[in-house]
């Protein structure tokens, strides 16, 4: 199973750009975490905690595509280096002044939020430009989605001990440093230097005027809102099963769910076209979010939060391919940034929404929410099959080139800059 995955990290660059990606991606994966713990060590409320880390979010969302659509234009170093310094140092000036003045506050974690660099985007772009079989590029798409689930695992846990050990004034520093170094192991790489964006129609909507790419972005929304919904509704069950170390456990659980799903899928080539796959993925990632209706006992509904987490970074893994394949050329950078966004709003989304169910009733019917959504996901998908089966041939992975694992894809170089 893992042979794969070793063959992909053998090759040049590959293990030292998801590395780095990883590790400059380390601020935004803790930010939510980081903010709240700094903002109640200055006396701040919980609300003021919430809040500032609800900016830093939209802010997030707003700036990843925008800077993706800059990455394909003007290429990774210019944006991403740049941008990763100006985040960490509006952060680093949130954790000297503290939340007085307020306004500073809001701006700085704002702007953190904003300039946080498109790294996960641009991983993305670099795949076919570091692997040459189209085959292992669909692996390096599973195992980025699973270096994501360990990330978010991890991220949380360095935030803890980092406060533990010297205090959150010192994780939001010293996480932002890391952040910054992480970006900078990429951008100085060979394949993030000459890496360029194929030319691109100007078109003030960018990536979004595919029509392919929309239906996903639709989809996958409510995959987000089913996320983010059971965040919330896990927390009410747990509530009444032991407190908050078996929240702990069923938010692991999930991510663990993931994790294993996501290094399966990624260990083996799969028939067929990814839109059909991508279907069925959608469709079993809602069929296990019905069993957390059940509510058993705590140790059986963390098997229970497991599966409801087994098909997500599949599906993710998939998208990644699909959003290749309908990106506009020279839009691919900006195509994955709105994945991106539109899961993290989705996921906001969902918590929001899920609260108020949950205090009218219940956690059962919190639970009926990812259901409910990851049903609306799966509907997007089918209502719009048409226009996922046409995709536009611009992207990397080429569609006639889906069932043809061994065939050679041409990398993202201009003409002359071949590492």
């Amino acid at each position: 199973m893992a042979a794969g995955y070793l063959e992909i990290l053998r090759a040049k660059h590959a293990a030292r750009l998801l590395t780095g990606t990883l590790v400059g991606r380390l601020p935004n994966a803790t930010a939510a975490i980081a903010i709240v713990l700094f903002v109640r060590a200055e006396g701040g409320t919980y609300s003021l905690a919430g809040a500032l880390a609800a900016v830093y979010g939209v802010a997030n969302a707003v700036g990843q595509p925008l800077l993706g659509r800059l990455v394909d234009l003007h290429g990774q170093p210019r944006v991403q280096l740049p941008a990763a310094l100006a985040s960490a140092l509006a952060m680093a000036l949130f954790a000297v002044v503290g939340t007085d003045p307020l306004a500073l506050a809001y701006a700085a974690v704002a702007a953190a939020g904003l300039f946080t660099p498109p790294l996960e985007g641009g991983l993305r772009a670099l795949w076919p430009s570091v692997l040459r079989r189209q085959d292992q590029i669909h692996t390096a798409y599973a195992m980025d989605a699973v270096a994501q689930e360990v990330m978010f695992t991890v991220g949380p846990l360095l935030v803890t001990l980092c406060t533990a050990l010297w205090s959150p004034q010192v994780a939001l520093l010293a996480l932002n440093a890391l952040g910054v170094l992480g970006a900078l192991s990429v951008v100085v790489a060979a394949p993030s230097r000459a890496w360029r964006s194929d030319p691109r129609e100007a078109h003030w909507l960018g990536a979004l005027r595919s029509p392919g790419l929309l239906a996903m972005l639709g989809s996958f929304l409510f995959v987000g809102i089913a996320l983010g919904s059971i965040s919330v509704a896990s927390l009410a069950y747990a509530d009444d099963h032991g407190g908050a170390a078996v929240y702990g456990w069923l938010m692991a659980a999930v991510g663990l769910g993931a994790l294993v799903g996501g290094v399966v899928y990624g260990a083996r080539r799969w028939a067929g076209t990814p839109e059909r796959r991508l279907r069925v993925l959608v469709a079993l990632l809602a069929v296990c979010y019905l069993p957390l209706l059940l509510m058993p006992g705590a140790v059986a509904m963390v098997g229970l939060a497991a599966l409801a987490g087994v098909f997500l970074a599949p599906a993710l893994a998939c998208a990644f391919v699909l959003v290749d394949r309908h990106a506009p050329r020279g839009t691919v950078t900006e195509a994955f940034s709105w994945l991106v966004t539109m899961f993290t709003v989705g996921s906001s989304v969902g918590t929001g929404l899920a609260g108020p169910v949950v205090e009218a009733g219940g956690a059962l019917w919190g639970f009926v929410v990812p259901g409910a959504a990851g049903a609306v996901a799966l509907l997007v998908l089918l209502a719009t099959g048409r226009v996922l089966a046409a995709p536009a041939v611009s992207g990397v992975v080429a569609a006639s080139s889906e069932n043809d694992p061994n065939r050679a894809v041409e990398p993202r170089f201009s003409s002359g800059d071949r590492a």
